[in-house]
């Protein structure tokens, strides 16, 4: 339903529709309940923004005939869609606040150490340390992680350290214009401590007196 809804469902361990539900029924802690009263927010506005996206569309789609009357409710749905992506960018950063205890009390019970963390995403870790920025298509909603040093990270690699609590997004931005990707204290301290070497390398192993030691090269 939301951007954020993979984060709310690591941290929390379960659906946000179980969320959702647990809140209703008073199950909740707190910090929890917060965290379902913000989600709640946020998903009611990317609704309200699916609604009157998918309206400004029938709209062109050439299913009425071009005049006044149909560019008034043209300008009338657009707008009504600008001030729905306002509310939704004005409420996400509440999710993120709301998420930021819950999150901590899952890490203190399940921490990650650096030789848990798969190859790929170790240096995805270090290529974010460097500088990065989430961003998403205006066309086609695909969102990507793009850094410094060049290289392009996933979104479900992303989500990966994000689920691990080892990367924080600044939602105080719109997604369109870039929101920085930062590692936390957390992958800070990783980052910093000695990684042994991962023994499934998919590096050749050279035979006995084979020169140069090199991966073969392929026509």
């Amino acid at each position: 339903m939301t951007s954020l809804d993979h984060r709310v469902e690591a941290a929390v361990g379960y659906s946000v529709d179980r969320l959702r539900e647990n809140h209703e029924h008073g199950l909740l802690d707190p910090a929890h309940a917060r965290l379902a009263v913000a989600h709640r927010d946020l998903a009611d506005a990317e609704l309200s923004v699916t609604f009157y996206r998918t309206k400004v569309g029938r709209l062109l789609s050439g299913e009425f005939p071009v005049d006044d009357h149909l560019m008034g409710r043209v300008h009338r749905a657009v707008a009504e869609l600008q001030a729905s992506v306002r509310t939704r960018d004005e409420r996400e950063p509440g999710v993120a606040e709301a998420l930021q205890p819950v999150e901590a009390a899952r890490r203190e019970r399940h921490p990650t150490g650096a030789n848990d963390l798969p190859a790929a995403d170790f240096a995805a870790l270090l290529a974010i340390a460097q500088g990065a920025k989430l961003h998403e298509n205006l066309l086609t909603q695909r969102r990507s992680v793009a850094t410094a040093s060049g290289m392009r990270i996933a979104h479900s690699q992303l989500e990966r350290l994000l689920e691990a609590g080892l990367v924080a997004i600044d939602t105080s931005r719109p997604v369109h214009a870039g929101q920085p990707v930062t590692p936390t204290e957390t992958a800070r301290t990783l980052l910093s401590s000695p990684r042994l070497a991962d023994s499934k390398s998919t590096s050749p192993i050279p035979r006995p007196g084979a020169w140069p030691a090199g991966p073969r090269a392929h026509r």
